[in-house]
């Protein structure tokens, strides 16, 4: 079996792809540009990509194409149409990346509750040592017990955060963005409900017809002061335009660990925000603890796996 890896570099440089060796002939790509894509997989008898596009062209360019491994749960990036009519299977991972995507979460929020970047930067600047007293309360920060916690999407990981959110003495309420996810475990409100009573909201939804500019300049006023905002989900769903008019209208504090176009655009308005005290951009890292990328790779070579026995080979 011929397999390429079209953006390896996505499971970063620590990751040990050799236990994909073993099922035949293995090629890695760091990366793949929509000229490169067509060459690449013209011999592969099995892709395996990360967010490279999967198209027509590239899928009809793959004469001995059977299996397309996505190294990731969306699947957006396939023509899963053409490739099923060509008979190529696809499969992809989830729950990988729930942990990982949940600690990150609360990493966000607690680094902009307790105004971490404020004090870090207190102390190295030598104003610590030249103070008169032994401690700083410049920037007062309030505890998660008794605040309210509201979650948009209330999936896998939107459950997980739940639960822990609830640990801190939180209460938890959410919204579905589906309107299929029940629990009865946590309070079901409006989404204008949640967002103007909830003390730190987390987004951990799908990118669909449903959440697409789902928070604008119509409800995103709604937030109050001091609130936190987290978008673990996908970018699209706050309107970046109306977000970075928003942050510097009222005092918010914003978490994002996801753009609508990644990597961000020079040009993206949250890079011009005046208060960027009250912004925390991360690269799209929440998935990408050391041990959610070797279950994911695991996950990839279990599918490979199953496969070649399904086909006998």
């Amino acid at each position: 079996m011929k397999i390429v890896f079209l953006d390896a570099a996505t499971l970063g440089e620590d990751a040990d792809f050799s236990i994909l060796e073993r099922f035949g002939e293995v090629k890695l790509y760091k990366t793949t540009s929509p000229k490169e894509r067509a060459h690449r997989v013209k011999e592969a008898d099995i892709v395996i990509t990360n967010k490279v596009v999967m198209d027509k062209e590239t899928i009809e360019a793959a004469k001995n194409l059977k299996l397309i491994c996505v190294a990731a749960t969306g699947m957006n990036n396939i023509d899963i149409e053409y490739a099923r009519s060509k008979s190529i299977l696809i499969k992809n991972v989830e729950g990988y990346s729930t942990p990982s995507v949940v600690q990150h979460t609360f990493a966000m929020a607690f680094y902009l509750i307790e105004q971490i970047r404020y004090y870090d930067e207190y102390v190295k600047s030598g104003k610590w040592s030249r103070s008169e007293i032994f401690t700083c309360i410049d920037r007062p920060f309030f505890e998660l017990s008794q605040k309210r916690w509201g979650i948009i999407g209330l999936g896998t990981i939107g459950k997980e955060v739940g639960k822990v959110a609830e640990s801190f003495g939180c209460e938890v309420v959410y919204y579905s963005t589906s309107k299929k996810n029940l629990d009865e475990r946590f309070k079901r409100v409006s989404l204008n409900t949640l967002l103007c009573t909830s003390d730190i909201i987390s987004i951990h939804a799908p990118l669909n017809e449903n959440t697409k500019d789902l928070l604008n300049s119509e409800n995103l006023h709604r937030i109050n002061d001091y609130s936190v905002l987290l978008n673990l989900g996908r970018g699209g769903i706050i309107n970046e335009k109306d977000l970075a008019e928003i942050i510097d209208k009222k005092h918010i504090y914003v978490g994002l660990d996801v753009t609508q176009r990644e990597p961000i655009e020079p040009d993206n308005p949250l890079m011009r925000v005046k208060n960027k005290d009250r912004l925390l951009i991360t690269p799209h890292i929440a998935w990408t603890s050391m041990e959610a990328r070797e279950r994911l790779l695991y996950s990839i070579a279990k599918n490979i796996e199953e496969f070649i026995e399904k086909e006998g080979r």
